[in-house]
């Protein structure tokens, strides 16, 4: 989707703070996702779209959990919602009602029938933890899988995995939730060669150079 002058205005966030804040139309479309206030217990003193707001900051800003500002809810009560809501697969949900509602405003079926897997590498700090060197991209760095346009799968692993292996994973993670995603498009070691996945993921052939 391109920028047009109805574009502009929809994603315009002249007047607030932070660029990366939501909407009020934003907010209502993920707002019934979320989880309601609990009959019993402590009633709940957190503004869940101060949450996501939050969140949202880190991911736009890339700054760490403790350089979090001030006028956003503890960084202790973010990453409780954050941590929580990725372990129920809340995220995914979201997602995955997002992109059938795009889709069908544009007029097409709910679920796609094809996607194209790319991959990124990426530098990661020097900390413990899972590892791997891509001779061709050079960075030591995790890979992450993604299809362009709506994004329905994403997998982070060591760059030492080929593409062709690390499509596997991705496919499988997705299976479930889109069940009529039966071919995938993606360029692969480093070549300009198209490749075809089958949903199986047992079988590769090449669709061109």
């Amino acid at each position: 989707m391109g920028w047009t002058e109805t574009t502009r205005r929809r994603y315009c966030r002249a007047g607030q703070r932070d660029a990366n804040v939501l909407t009020d139309k934003e907010w209502e479309l993920i707002e019934p996702f979320l989880p309601g206030t609990k009959a019993t217990g402590r009633p709940r003193t957190t503004e869940l779209r101060a949450v996501v707001d939050a969140l949202l900051y880190i991911a736009w800003t890339g700054c760490q959990w403790r350089d979090l500002p001030d006028r956003f809810p503890p960084v202790s009560m973010v990453q409780r919602y954050f941590y929580a809501w990725r372990d129920n697969g809340l995220w995914k949900a979201i997602n995955f009602h997002l992109v059938a509602a795009a889709r069908l405003a544009l007029g097409r079926e709910a679920s796609p029938s094809a996607g194209v897997i790319d991959s990124q590498s990426a530098k990661t700090a020097d900390v413990a933890g899972l590892r791997g060197y891509d001779a061709g991209k050079k960075p030591q760095a995790p890979y992450h899988y993604r299809h362009r346009g709506h994004l329905v799968g994403l997998t982070v692993h060591t760059a030492d995995i080929q593409d062709r292996d690390g499509a596997v994973g991705v496919i499988a993670s997705i299976r479930r939730l889109y069940p009529w995603l039966r071919s995938y498009c993606g360029i692969v070691d480093s070549r300009i060669s198209l490749v075809w996945w089958e949903a199986s993921a047992t079988q590769r052939g090449s669709a061109g150079d």
